[in-house]
């Protein structure tokens, strides 16, 4: 009987909705450190975005309460759109720590932290795109976690810069706080990368 029944198919497009919301994020956020005189504006446009994510990501939830039969074991579906959305909620996190930290001003390791992420979250919507072919959607994984790696060593040198001769602590507070959130959001898509190795194993 199940065999019968169609697979609702419609989960593959919604995922790709998702991650192109990633990327969209990832670049306003680049674009706030590179224009901190546009900071409200950019963190306007993300929230924007980190909005349509929610609504996608309970849209995918939704869906998958309704369908009899699921593409991916449901359970993955579950968790890869958890996952998509904990970055773009990451991203807009730091965008909101910026404004209420009132930055009027970047330093170049945000500007690098955030190219990582650009990067890496291009690596992740070119695979969600290839989820029906799942070899071919983990063939990005290892450049993912290599952009990971690289922001560690970024973030480790951007920390300690901030405690070289004698800084503003609030501008030590400020920016460590900001620096922690770009590298979580750099380890979270790792974790989306994980996940779809996962998968691959699975389904492959």
């Amino acid at each position: 009987m199940v065999r019968l029944i169609p697979r609702d198919e419609n989960f593959y497009g919604l995922f790709i909705d998702l991650a192109r919301r990633l990327t969209a994020s990832a670049a306003l956020l680049h674009k706030l450190f590179e224009e901190p005189s546009q900071l409200q504006a950019h963190a306007a446009a993300i929230k924007q975005v980190e909005h349509e994510a929610d609504t996608i990501t309970y849209d995918i939830i939704l869906r998958l309460n309704r369908s009899f039969v699921t593409p991916l074991d449901r359970e993955d579906i579950h968790l890869l759109a958890s996952q998509l959305d904990s970055v773009v909620d990451l991203l807009d996190g730091t965008a909101r720590r910026a404004v209420m930290f009132r930055i009027t001003e970047s330093k170049a390791p945000a500007t690098r932290l955030t190219a990582l992420i650009v990067e890496a979250t291009s690596y992740i919507e070119e695979a969600v795109g290839n989820l029906r072919r799942l070899k071919v959607a983990t063939q990005n994984n290892k450049q993912i976690k290599e952009l990971e790696e690289a922001g560690d060593a970024v973030y480790h040198a951007a920390v300690g810069e901030l405690f070289v001769g004698s800084p503003n602590p609030l501008d030590v507070i400020r920016w460590k706080e900001l620096y922690d959130t770009l590298e979580d959001a750099l380890d979270q898509c790792e974790h989306v990368a994980n996940v779809l190795e996962t998968l691959a194993l699975k389904h492959g």
